[in-house]
């Protein structure tokens, strides 16, 4: 007699087919077969305490490990996990979002919990469709898992129907037809063409002062090493995409910086200065000026390099366009040193090394300046201040979390700045091109449950708790003690400050919170918590909190400083202009 299996088993076994191994989820009715499948086949199933939380958790654990995850969810938490969907797909995190939805046989009669999940997710996913027929359920999964994966990645969704979740289907459906086998196969990469690849070269060969600017697609294609090897062997300064997964160390030598003239002041002399600028795996959005100047100047040769036709379109305004994988592109420019046709010397190099030597030399020396002041006078600690104190106690193991607006910023220059004193870290983990808050404790945990051996220390603005922090439980139920460090400037500083300077009153709205005993709530949860009102409270503070063994919290009382790029921002949109 043949076997049969529900339809939320047979998701199951597709998905375990490629290879997946994670699953985030708050558990639902709608979806309990698929859970079942899950546990028949050994795929571990987080549970989560909220849907957008169990998609930020896919997020940073596909960010870390560059697996794909899954996050499932019913129909009314679909529109929970919405927001995990769009910080996905700023990323391009290629997370398979799966909902348990309405009825397929009473669709668009309102049936029980009814929405048009296709349509919403389609906007913020590579694809999204709903299954339609049980015997496809490996072939939709199929389609999602190579769309999801293959070209710039990123999430897709696939919605599969109650009444298809709990029928029965023989557990050999869909492997009558071609493909036979649903394993997961390698992803597919672009190859350039040879007259374009040896037109850049030669504009490489005689560059007298080039700059390479790293993005999202040199992390996906896993080809960040190759992206230092080439800065390193050709003595190119190299630069970091804003906003998105860190490419390489802070302490690596040839990496100075985000391409953002507001957090790393030196990069305006790189871009004002170089005559080619080879960008690799990003895209000229808002964060690149859209390759317009003065950003980058008229005068500059620029350059894209990209492994998918998406990216491509999305770079037009480009001098020249290269359809290439990141890899393949940085191996063909390091090996023009080996042949010797590279003759740059190091002087471009060290100088942009000079620039980089002497701004962090200044923000130290002012930062100094303000902290005996501060002591002096009783103040509490500048965030730069304590985004630098928090890594002096970590190791090169541990990981660094960043959650907020005003704390993310000034956490990004001291990231930089304490890597370019050496300070090495296991990694990095932060909100992407969107800046929603809320992901830091989520992507905490994930850091976490990658390196259990590790400590992961998280530096979140207040309203960023307030926005994702009831999160922490899963830390507690699944016994992954976390540090949480609270930047408490007493609200929304990033916002305020811009009402301050945008409002004719000058006054702030809506943007101030109350004196919130955050580390009282870990300790009511079972953690432990400490308080902090000086700057010389805090190493002391987090080396108890580490020695606790517990999910720990150190609120700290930190002054609101306006962050350089909060300044820029204020005085464009004075101009009725955001970019």
């Amino acid at each position: 007699m043949e076997k049969k299996i529900r339809g939320g088993a047979l998701i199951a076994r597709a998905l375990k087919e490629k290879g997946i191994d994670k699953v985030f989820t708050l558990s639902g009715g709608f979806c309990n077969p698929a859970i079942e499948g899950f546990m028949e086949c050994q795929i571990e199933v987080a549970n989560c305490p909220h849907e957008q939380i169990a998609g930020h958790m896919a997020d940073g654990y596909t960010r870390i490990t560059r697996k794909p995850s899954v996050c499932l969810v019913g129909p009314e938490g679909f529109a929970n996990a919405v927001p995990s969907m769009m910080e996905a797909w700023g990323e391009r995190t290629p997370i398979i979002y799966i909902t348990g939805s309405s009825s397929l046989k009473r669709q668009g009669s309102g049936g029980f919990k009814e929405i048009d999940d296709v349509s919403i997710a389609a906007p913020l996913t590579k694809y999204s469709a709903s299954i339609t027929d049980g015997n496809r359920i490996r072939e939709f999964v199929d389609k999602a898992y190579r769309i999801a994966t293959n070209g710039y990645p990123g999430a897709v969704h696939l919605s599969l129907p109650v009444d298809l979740m709990f029928s029965s289907f023989s557990e050999d459906a869909g492997l009558e037809e071609r493909p036979f086998s649903h394993k997961a196969k390698p992803v597919a990469k672009a190859w350039p063409d040879p007259n374009s690849m040896s037109e850049i070269l030669e504009i490489a060969i005689n560059s007298k002062k080039p700059i390479l600017i790293g993005g999202h697609g040199v992390w996906w294609s896993h080809s960040e090493k190759k992206l230092e090897n080439a800065g390193n062997n050709l003595s190119i300064p190299i630069f970091n995409i804003p906003y998105h997964q860190k490419l390489l160390g802070e302490e690596s030598s040839s990496y100075m910086g985000l391409a953002d003239i507001h957090q790393y002041p030196p990069s305006e002399f790189a871009l004002n200065n170089t005559d080619l600028i080879l960008m690799v795996g990003a895209r000229l959005d808002n964060q690149m000026n859209f390759g317009n100047p003065p950003f980058i100047p008229k005068n500059t040769k620029l350059v894209c390099i990209n492994g998918s036709h998406e990216e491509i379109e999305f770079n037009r305004a480009a001098d020249i366009n290269l359809l290439c994988d990141p890899g393949v592109f940085l191996d063909t420019l390091s090996n023009l040193k080996k042949n010797k046709k590279w003759i740059l010397d190091r002087n471009w190099f060290d100088e942009n090394k000079n620039k980089k030597k002497e701004w962090v030399d200044k923000s130290l020396n002012d930062l100094e300046i303000e902290a005996k002041e501060t002591k002096k006078n009783g103040g509490k600690i500048h965030p730069l201040q304590l985004s630098l104190d928090v890594q002096d106690v970590m190791n090169e193991n541990d990981w660094l979390v960043i959650d907020g607006g005003n704390t993310h910023f000034w956490s990004e220059i001291a990231i930089n700045i304490a890597g370019a004193k050496g300070k090495k870290l296991g990694g990095i983990l932060h909100p992407g091109t969107f800046s929603m808050l809320g992901v830091g404790v989520s992507f905490a945990l994930s850091a976490k449950n990658n390196n259990p051996n590790s400590n992961v220390i998280l530096i979140s603005g207040d309203g960023a708790f307030l926005s994702g922090g009831m999160s922490i439980e899963s830390a507690f139920f699944e016994n992954k003690p976390i540090i949480v460090v609270i930047d408490n400037n007493g609200g929304l500083a990033s916002i305020g400050q811009q009402q301050e300077r945008l409002f004719e009153s000058g006054k702030r709205v809506a943007t101030d919170f109350r004196d919130i005993p955050f580390h009282k709530i870990f300790e009511g949860f079972g953690g432990y918590g400490e308080l902090v009102t000086k700057r010389e409270e805090l190493g002391p503070a987090l080396k108890r909190a580490i020695a606790s063994g517990k999910t720990a919290c150190v609120n700290v009382k930190a002054k609101p400083v306006l962050s350089p790029i909060v300044a820029a921002v204020a005085s464009k949109r004075e101009k009725s202009s955001i970019e």
